[in-house]
């Protein structure tokens, strides 16, 4: 209940940012609630599907601003090549840091 209470709160403060307001709102949710439920036992299945999510753009990457939470949280982390933005590969290093 904590995660979805949590999802909602991402999606209502996320909703105002000037950084995530060309992206679908029904996206956004998706994504919130999704990367809320971001285990240890994930998979790479649920990291290619937040990926698309995030992606607003469609560019194949996720700039820092169409990241939200943890993966806005882990950026520069993230981001091995230091350019800016994630591909997928870089976004599936969050699985190592849910650990």
């Amino acid at each position: 209940m904590k995660k979805v209470a949590l999802a909602i709160i991402v999606v209502a403060s996320m909703s105002s940012c000037n950084s995530v307001k060309n992206m679908d709102t029904a996206s956004l949710k998706q994504a919130a609630t999704l990367l809320s439920s971001l285990s240890s036992n994930s998979t790479v299945q649920q990291i290619s599907s937040l990926f698309t999510l995030l992606d607003a753009n469609k560019d194949e990457a996720i700039s820092s601003t169409e990241a939200i939470g943890s993966v806005a949280d882990n950026f520069n982390v993230l981001d091995k090549d230091n350019n800016s933005s994630l591909n997928l590969n870089e976004l599936t290093g969050l699985l190592g840091l849910l650990k």
